[in-house]
């Protein structure tokens, strides 16, 4: 839950040979959260607008549903400039239901990517709808566990098909090979050539595909209707030395591994085109949050961060869907969430600061509401003083960069600077942080929550499964209690609970957990989603 944006390559999941429930986490792995873009001068707005695209303040939102035709009027579905030179997507009328969006047909042209327009659902009615908005993934690269080209359901799938060249790819069938064929040859060649040496991160891995499909598609692609990834935001002028000089060692990475099969612009274009993918890269990940790779997806990327976000990014295969979770009214801006919201004000503003350059003012932020709670002190005895909470909090912020670190150098580090910690290793740093932690803290305080979090990522690692459940069943209340309303956090930890459970041959508790993140997948993935006919099948077949 605290990889910095740009790292290194995200950390991948574990296999799941021989355990009783599947898609176990790696261990100790965080939760790598969707990492949309923050695109400082682009807006993403629910419609309802005027001439030129202006948001009229106080305005009612009117008919839910009523939309002009696309490409017709001055609200017209588009992107379109605002005051200031922001950009905005305007989608005119259009009103986004919490449980499934609300819209008739005149939306289908705009969202024509999706395959068919978002239907009409009353609140409460509207579960398992289509997306508001789908992009198509641009050139990601993926975990050998899953297909290349699709990475659906593959995790699930026996027998998949290995490149019959470089033995590491792996796919559904000849179609996925065939269609992963234009991008998978940059990499074919170079990894038999530097065998175990071939290392590149997922940043350059992902750099190099952009790169490769800009040459082959210069025209824009589906993925940019309303953004172009030449039109992303870099924020150079805001980098300091530390991440210009990674930035140096991916462009060294890159030329290493590529330049002899794909045609590399200069250093300076490169360092704007990496500065442009650390800021609007995005992790695919599973139904537990387990990493499955890193894409960008353009048009998603246009909107904004905000603590208390009016939708939410999921991912069917390698593409992205965007679902609202509140309802929205036509002129209200759309919003994500660009990171973990576990953490108190203080914590979510720092990472924002470091990885996207800008503080974040929304409600959450300006009143602080949740932050008491977030942070709350054991209640046994006199309560703690006030600089005994602030030395804790500075403590359990430097074990939690401590622990990402150790899992940077297990996961990311180059293999000649030594072997890394071995998982007892960290659950020893998560036990006895968690120890000195509780004589401030309380146990539903959001950093010892966290290092329960890892505790529990290295116990599925070490298969102790009794282990794992011990801890999930601590952290499922106050997580249910920090994090907002259908947070994938809160479902991925019910579906793991519920797979523990289930493998430990206690089906009323396991059918009950599963149920629990049904409920929260339906609006956050759509009911149609596989991921939610599996679990349906998992709980029908025990």
């Amino acid at each position: 839950g605290q990889e910095r944006a740009g790292r290194r390559g995200p950390l991948p999941g574990a296999g799941r040979a021989g355990r009783p429930f599947r898609g176990a986490l790696a261990a100790a792995s965080g939760r790598l959260r969707a990492r949309p873009a923050r695109v400082t001068r682009s807006r993403l707005v629910a419609g309802g607008a005027g001439h030129c695209g202006r948001r009229h303040e106080g305005r009612g939102r009117g008919r839910p549903g009523a939309l002009l035709q696309p490409g017709q009027g001055p609200g017209a579905a588009r992107a379109a400039a605002l005051p200031g030179g922001r950009a905005a997507l305007l989608l005119p009328g259009l009103r986004l239901r919490a449980h499934g969006q609300r819209a008739r047909q005149p939306l289908r042209a705009l969202l024509r990517q999706v395959g068919r327009p978002v239907r009409d659902g009353a609140r409460g009615a509207g579960r398992g709808r289509p997306p508001g908005l789908s992009c198509p993934g641009w050139g990601a690269p993926l975990e050998s566990r899953s297909c290349r080209h699709c990475a659906l359901l593959s995790l699930r799938r026996e027998g998949l098909s290995k490149c019959g060249r470089c033995k590491q790819a792996f796919y559904c069938d000849a179609e996925c090979q065939k269609a992963d064929w234009p991008l998978h040859r940059l990499e074919c060649a170079p990894m038999v050539v530097f065998g175990e040496q071939w290392n590149p991160s997922e940043t350059v891995r992902l750099t190099a595909r952009i790169l490769a499909k800009q040459k082959s598609h210069p025209e824009r692609t589906p993925s940019e209707k309303l953004l172009a990834v030449a039109e992303f935001e870099s924020h150079l002028d805001k980098l300091d030395n530390e991440k210009k000089d990674l930035i140096q060692g991916d462009i060294a990475a890159l030329r290493h591994f590529y330049s002899r099969h794909l045609e590399l612009p200069d250093d300076a274009s490169l360092v704007v085109l990496f500065a442009q993918v650390n800021c609007n890269g995005f992790t695919i990940e599973d139904e537990e949050l387990s990493h499955l790779g890193s894409a960008i997806f353009p048009d998603v990327a246009l909107m904004n961060h905000s603590c208390c976000p009016n939708v939410i990014v999921t991912y069917k295969g390698t593409l992205a869907e965007v679902r609202a979770v509140q309802d929205i009214g036509p002129g209200e801006e759309v919003f994500t969430s660009y990171i973990d919201l576990l953490y108190p004000t203080e914590d979510r503003n720092d990472r924002l600061r470091d990885a996207y350059f800008f503080t974040c003012a929304c409600r959450e932020c300006t009143s602080r509401d949740k932050d008491k709670a977030k942070v709350e002190t054991r209640k046994l005895g006199e309560p703690p003083e006030a600089e005994a909470v602030r030395d804790m909090v500075r403590y359990a912020r430097s074990v939690i960069e401590e622990f990402r670190r150790a899992k940077h150098y297990k996961y990311i580090l180059p293999p000649r600077l030594g072997p890394p910690p071995p998982p007892s290793e960290l659950l020893e740093i998560c036990e006895l942080s968690q120890e000195k932690m509780s004589s401030v803290f309380a146990d539903s305080n959001v950093y010892v929550l966290h290092m329960m979090y890892q505790a529990m990522g290295v116990c599925l690692y070490l298969q102790d499964w009794e282990g794992a459940l011990r801890y999930g069943q601590k952290i499922i209340r106050p997580y249910s209690k920090h994090y907002p309303l259908y947070s994938l956090n809160v479902a991925s930890m019910w579906l793991k609970l519920g797979r523990l459970y289930m493998g430990l041959d206690n089906r009323s508790a396991g059918e009950k957990a599963l149920k629990k993140a049904i409920a929260i997948m339906e609006v956050a993935h759509g009911k149609d989603h596989p991921y939610i006919s599996e679990i349906r099948q998992e709980i029908e077949s025990h």
